[in-house]
């Protein structure tokens, strides 16, 4: 493919939303366990706070980042601010 189609505004793939998945850690419950949970149980995940999300098209991992809040106007929504990202030049 080429890339200047890709990067072409006027492509009319360029205007097609996708579905980025924000994933902050695995769990890996027993089943017994799964089956009890219940509002305001807690499940521990694979990871830290502070630890770097990954973002998934699919099952393909395209950045990784650090979750923030936003503030002002949209203060409370969360967001991503990436770290780094995969190279995307040969498509998805």
């Amino acid at each position: 493919m080429d890339d200047r189609a890709v990067a072409d505004p006027t492509n009319p793939f360029t205007q097609v939303p996708i579905e980025i998945v924000i994933s902050v850690g695995r769990a890996r419950p027993l089943v017994r366990d799964l089956l009890r949970l219940q509002a305001d149980s807690v499940l521990t995940l694979d990871r830290r706070v502070d630890d770097p999300v990954e973002l998934y098209v699919g099952d393909r991992l395209i950045a990784r980042g650090e979750l923030q809040e936003l503030e002002g106007d949209q203060a409370g929504q969360l967001a991503v601010r990436l770290t780094e990202v995969a190279n995307l030049s040969n498509g998805l």
